[in-house]
């Protein structure tokens, strides 16, 4: 029997829950993206440069990109050592992550599942992913 995987993700962790026969493991891991960025100084919308208006938000927009991709290539070798994998969670990172998985060829034949849900405790989600393989 191979292992089963489910994974709670929103911005700010994912849960992720490995069950293998009776056995089971919890890991947490903490994604490091930031929700708002203040920049010492920051007054405006906008900063000006000579007779030209520079919006940060590109910048800001780039940088939350670079730190999902992180948090998201953290994820993938829980992935890898799995059979089956379920996602779950109440935030748009599961879609992220969802397209992440189909684009690899080898991790797209694994994913059952993309559900919604609300917040949850370890023990929850390790239910909810009992439930859910059961």
């Amino acid at each position: 029997m191979g292992t089963k995987t489910g994974i709670w993700i929103d911005t700010k962790k994912a849960v992720i829950v490995h069950i293998s026969g009776n056995s089971q493991k919890i890991t947490s891991l903490e994604s490091n993206i930031e929700s708002r960025e203040r920049v010492e100084g920051e007054s405006k919308q906008f900063g000006r440069f000579r007779d030209q208006y520079l919006n940060p938000e590109k910048g800001k927009q780039n940088r939350r990109l670079h730190q999902a991709r992180e948090f998201f290539k953290d994820l993938i070798p829980h992935i890898n050592r799995s059979e089956n994998v379920v996602i779950f969670g109440p935030a748009q990172m599961k879609f992220e992550l969802e397209k992440i998985i189909k684009n690899d060829n080898k991790l797209s034949s694994k994913l059952v599942g993309v559900e919604s849900a609300d917040s949850m405790t370890d023990n929850q989600v390790a239910a909810w992913v009992r439930g859910y393989f059961m």
